[in-house]
């Protein structure tokens, strides 16, 4: 990420007039299987995406696939591929099962490290033109597709009617007493910058982080920590059974039960944003499908579509012109919600991830 805080401004521009491995492989139909080769040769009104499926890829198939089909007549098909190497794997060996990947940034950064990837021709998005889309998410190799964000989540029965506001209040145990659980580096990148943001570090000055002071601030807390947790049902369990007071989590892990009653609460102020994106692998055999499917996502109204179904906001800021207040105001990229958290550096991770996450198990077991 060469300027975060220039695509920000971008984003906020376009948003300011808007309201407020194949044994694990699946194939699933939005087109017939049996269609997809002729005589060896895959048949070219049909595109393969290689997504995570779940509720994910059921939101991908009604607010995209299904209409990209019924506009364009070519068949979508989705391969849910859960390993990096494994399609990595088929890309080197010169047959990918799949068009487009759609996975996190940071994968298609290092898919691009890889050579593994083809440059985008931005001459075959035209949906980024004009659009806002923060600069960061325009790679020559791969362009953002939605955000999502890990923040705070609490009680809101455990501090006798007081709201934790920051990670400073997060860290302070004598103000908020209670457990706490926080993510494993199996989940993702160690929280460090939650560490420094609750040690007084600006969001804008986070990069390149000090790890040294990361850990400092890690150690004050480390006692109070209950749970690393590896998987993201874990905030939500932990949370509703009072085994923790407060805890890192996935934004929407706890949607369902929050709408169940529970006494759950979201805190937005310092959250950190990451984006899904869409890559073109070499060897692809359908890219002309490819590009159309793309440009497609990147629609505003496609974009809100998808946002309606699965709780990850648009990368294009004109797309909340199509949504409710109710369902803007809950999603990462909201005007206010840029403003108040931050986006991962997909760059220094990439470069630190292995290091970083030697020193926290190192960490964790002394």
């Amino acid at each position: 990420m060469k300027d975060v805080r220039i695509g920000r401004r971008a984003f906020l521009r376009g948003a300011g007039g808007v309201a407020a491995g194949a044994a694990a492989t699946s194939i699933t139909a939005c087109g017939d299987r049996a269609d997809r080769k002729t005589k060896g040769v895959r048949n070219t009104r049909t595109l393969v995406v290689r997504d995570i499926g779940g509720t994910y890829g059921e939101a991908n198939r009604k607010a995209v696939y299904e209409p990209f089909s019924k506009e364009t007549g070519i068949q979508v098909e989705v391969v849910n591929i859960p390993l990096y190497a494994q399609m990595l794997a088929q890309i080197k060996e010169g047959r990918p099962q799949f068009d487009v990947i759609d996975i996190e940034m940071s994968a298609l950064a290092r898919f691009k490290g890889e050579k593994a990837t083809q440059a985008l021709d931005y001459d075959r998005l035209k949906n980024t033109r004009n659009a806002s889309i923060a600069t960061f998410l325009l790679t020559s190799h791969s362009v953002g597709k939605n955000y999502w964000a890990s923040l705070m989540a609490y009680r809101t029965d455990a501090f006798g009617g007081r709201t934790p506001e920051s990670w400073a209040d997060f860290w302070d145990t004598g103000a908020f007493p209670g457990s706490r659980a926080m993510q494993g580096p199996d989940a993702g990148p160690p929280e460090l910058e939650f560490a420094l943001l609750a040690d007084g570090v600006p969001p804008d000055r986070l990069y390149p982080l000090d790890i040294d002071r990361a850990f400092g601030a890690l150690d004050e807390i480390k006692g109070a920590v209950r749970e690393f947790w590896a998987d993201g049902a874990s905030p939500g369990l932990l949370l509703e059974r009072r085994q923790v007071a407060a805890s890192t989590v996935w934004h929407g892990r706890l949607d369902e039960l929050i709408k169940q009653g529970a006494p759950l609460a979201y805190q937005w102020n310092g959250a950190r944003r990451q984006s899904s994106g869409f890559g073109i692998p070499n060897g692809a055999a359908n890219v002309d499908a490819a590009y159309q499917l793309i440009d497609f996502a990147l629609r505003p109204e496609v974009q809100a579509g998808f946002a309606r179904i699965y709780p990850m906001g648009p990368v294009v800021p004109s797309a909340y012109a199509y949504l409710s207040k109710a369902t803007a105001t809950n999603l990462p990229s909201t005007p206010g919600h840029l403003l108040s958290g931050f986006d991962l550096d997909v760059e220094w991770w990439i470069k630190n991830r292995d290091s970083v996450t030697k020193r926290w198990q190192e960490w964790v077991n002394t």
